[in-house]
C-alpha cells in the first residue's frame, strides 16, 4: 500500500478561486493537521540558526569558567563535556540535521514509523546535497585552487596585486564563472581565495561581514547567465522550457549589471578599510601541478557538472578521483573533506524540513501579482532555500510569463540573506567563518546582504 505523505499539493479540498489566502491555508491545515507540526518545527529550526551566535558564546564562556576550576584544583585544563555540547548546538551546519531528528519522532509519533522511513526514503531528494558535497570537494583541491588564482591573477595584476584588487576580482569574477563551473564550486573557489588574498589580513569586522555578505548574493545571481548552474534555474529550466540563451537575454545581463555596481559602490564604501589591509609578503612560488593533473580534476569537475542529476555517476566518478588522487598525491594538497560533508550534511537537513512547506509555500506564491510575487519570493528566499521556492513556482497553474520572471528574479536576488537561502551559501560559511571569532552573526550577515540584494532588486525591477 502506497503511503500518501505528505498530501499532495492537488489533492486539498478546493476552497474557491476567490478565497482569501487565510481560508485556504486553514482548510489545508485541516485537512492534513500535520502541516502545522512540520512548520512549527522548521520555525524552530530557523530561529535555532538566529541563537547559534550566542550558543557558541556560552559554549566559550562555560569551557573558560571549567579551566578555571581545574587550574585552582592544581589540573591541567581539558575539554567541557558540557562546553562541547553546546558548541555543537552553535554549528549553524548541523542545527537542520538535529531537528531532523525531531521531525522524525514527531512523524512517527503521529504518523507511524513507516510513514516516517517511506518519507525519509522515497520522497526525499537528496540529489543537491549529494552533488554540493562532490563539486565542492573538487572545486577545494589545490590544482583546481591554483588554476583559478592563476587566472584571477592577471586579473588583479592590473591592480598590481593588491587586497583591494584581488578583493574587487574574486567577487565580480568568481560568481560569473558559476555559470559555467556551477554555483556551488564557484562559492567555493571565490571564499577559498577571498580567505587567502582578504580575510587572512585580519579585515574589519564591518567589511568582513560586508565582504561575506556581497560574496553570496554575487553567487547567487551570478549563475544565472545559463540554465544549469543555479539550483533555483534548474528547477524550472525544464518546466519552462527556458535554456541558456533565454537566461542570458532576460537574466544574465542584469546580473552582470547587479554585481558590477554592487562591487563599485562597496568598493567605494570600504575603500579606507581595503586600504588599511597590508599586503602579504610575496612567497616564492610554489611548484604549480603538470598540466595534465589539471586536466584530469577539471574532467572530474565537468563529468559531475552534467551528470548533476544522477548521484550514481557523480558519486561513482568521485570514488575514482579520491584514488587518483591519492596516486598523485605528490602534487595534492590535503583533501580535507570535513567541510563538505558538514554542508552536505546542512542541505540534507534542509530538503527534509522544505518538503514539508509546500502546503503553505505554494498558496502564498499562487496569490501573488508580478510585483508582490518578486518580494514575496525573497523574503520566502531568506528562510527557505530558493531552489525549493522555484520549484513550488512550477506547481502553480498557468502562470504568466512575467509571473515566472518575478519569482525567479525574486528568489536569485534574495539568495544572499542568510545562509539558508541559496544551497552554496554553507559552503561559503564553513570556509570562512573561521574568521569571525564567535561565528557568523546572521543578523549582522543580513545587514552586509542588504545593500547588494537592493542594488539587484532595483536591476531586476527597472530594467
Amino acid at each position: 500500500m502506497e503511503i500518501a505523505f505528505p498530501k499532495a499539493l492537488g489533492s486539498y479540498p478546493e476552497v474557491g478561486a476567490n478565497a482569501p489566502l487565510w481560508d485556504v491555508l486553514k482548510s489545508r491545515a485541516e485537512a492534513e493537521p500535520f502541516n502545522l507540526v512540520a512548520s512549527l518545527i522548521f520555525g524552530l529550526a530557523i530561529l535555532h540558526t538566529f541563537a547559534a551566535k550566542r550558543v557558541t558564546v556560552i559554549a566559550h564562556h562555560v569551557q573558560e569558567a571549567h579551566e578555571a576550576r581545574e587550574r585552582a584544583e592544581g589540573r591541567e585544563p581539558s575539554p567541557s563535556v558540557k562546553a562541547e555540547f553546546l558548541h555543537f548546538l552553535g554549528e549553524i551546519e548541523v542545527i537542520f540535521g538535529l531537528w531532523v531528528v525531531v521531525l522524525g519522532a514527531a512523524i512517527i509519533w503521529l504518523r507511524g514509523f513507516s510513514t516516517a522511513t517511506h518519507y525519509l526514503n522515497s520522497t526525499v531528494n537528496y540529489t543537491e546535497p549529494l552533488f554540493v558535497f562532490v563539486i565542492m570537494a573538487l572545486a577545494s583541491t589545490r590544482p583546481v585552487l591554483d588554476l583559478a588564482e592563476s587566472v584571477l591573477l592577471q586579473i588583479a595584476q592590473i591592480g598590481k596585486g593588491s587586497p583591494t584588487a584581488w578583493w574587487l576580482t574574486i567577487l565580480t569574477v568568481a560568481p560569473l564563472m558559476g555559470s559555467l563551473i556551477t554555483e556551488p564550486a564557484a562559492m567555493t573557489i571565490g571564499a577559498m581565495l577571498l580567505s587567502k588574498q582578504v580575510f587572512a589580513l585580519g579585515p574589519s569586522p564591518r567589511l568582513a561581514y560586508g565582504t561575506l555578505g556581497l560574496l553570496f548574493v554575487n553567487v547567487s545571481v551570478g549563475g544565472t547567465l545559463t540554465n544549469f548552474a543555479a539550483p533555483p534555474v534548474l528547477m524550472v529550466a525544464r518546466p519552462w522550457n527556458w535554456d541558456s540563451a533565454f537566461m542570458l537575454s532576460h537574466f544574465g545581463w542584469r546580473a552582470i549589471l547587479g554585481i558590477v555596481v554592487a562591487n563599485l559602490l562597496y568598493l567605494a564604501f570600504f575603500r579606507a578599510d581595503l586600504a588599511a589591509l597590508e599586503a602579504p609578503e610575496r612567497l616564492e612560488r610554489t611548484e604549480r601541478a603538470p598540466w595534465i593533473i589539471v586536466a584530469v580534476h577539471l574532467a572530474f569537475m565537468a563529468w559531475t557538472v552534467l551528470n548533476a542529476h544522477y548521484p550514481a555517476l557523480f558519486i561513482g566518478s568521485f570514488l575514482f578521483f579520491l584514488g587518483f588522487a591519492k596516486a598523485t598525491s605528490p602534487h595534492q594538497g590535503i583533501i580535507d573533506l570535513r567541510p563538505p560533508l558538514l554542508v552536505a550534511f546542512f542541505l540534507g537537513g534542509l530538503v527534509v524540513h522544505g518538503g514539508l512547506q509546500g502546503w503553505w509555500i505554494q498558496p502564498v506564491l499562487a496569490s501573488l501579482s508580478p510585483t508582490p510575487l518578486f518580494f514575496g519570493a525573497m523574503a520566502l528566499t531568506a528562510v527557505n532555500d530558493n531552489a525549493l521556492i522555484t520549484f513550488l513556482a512550477t506547481l502553480v497553474p498557468d502562470l504568466s510569463d512575467s509571473a515566472k520572471f518575478a519569482v525567479v528574479a525574486g528568489a536569485v536576488t534574495g539568495g544572499g540573506l542568510t545562509v539558508i537561502a541559496n544551497a552554496p551559501n554553507p559552503a561559503g560559511q564553513a570556509i570562512l567563518g573561521r574568521y569571525f571569532a564567535q561565528g557568523i552573526s546572521p543578523l549582522r550577515l543580513l545587514l552586509g546582504a542588504l545593500p547588494p540584494t537592493a542594488i539587484v532588486t532595483a536591476v531586476f525591477m527597472l530594467f
